[in-house]
């Protein structure tokens, strides 16, 4: 058996978008899934769906969890993340990357966030 990410994490895509705010209350996307440990059950990471109009131009952005703040008050995310940053971030327009312990340590350096161990989740 390889130790490779399909063994620890799964994608859990949502039926409706939840919008993600900048701290100064602008819409900077939208939170398309949630990648979550198999074992823990803990999500790990939410992926971010940024820009586009009309399905053309959208990325896709997988960030710590801990990025995000839940604003209940607005049933919404606020990022703690300046907007440009997220859009420098590793992302992918169409077909996800193998979400390995490198890319998982990839995501965690360009955020300056906990490294998340994969197979403790």
């Amino acid at each position: 058996m390889t130790d490779d990410a399909a063994q620890h994490l799964l994608t859990a895509n949502l039926g409706e978008t939840m919008k993600v705010k900048s701290r100064e209350g602008k819409t900077i996307g939208a939170v398309h899934a949630y990648m979550i440990h198999k074992r823990s059950g803990r999500a790990m990471y939410a992926v971010l769906r940024l820009g586009g109009f009309l399905g053309i131009g959208k990325a896709y952005y997988a960030v710590p969890v801990a990025l995000l703040a839940y604003d209940s008050a607005g049933d919404q995310y606020i990022a703690s993340v300046e907007p440009k940053v997220l859009e420098g971030g590793p992302s992918w327009a169409s077909t996800a990357p193998a979400f390995d312990q490198d890319y998982a340590d990839r995501v965690a350096s360009y955020y300056g966030a906990d490294r998340q161990d994969l197979a403790i989740g």
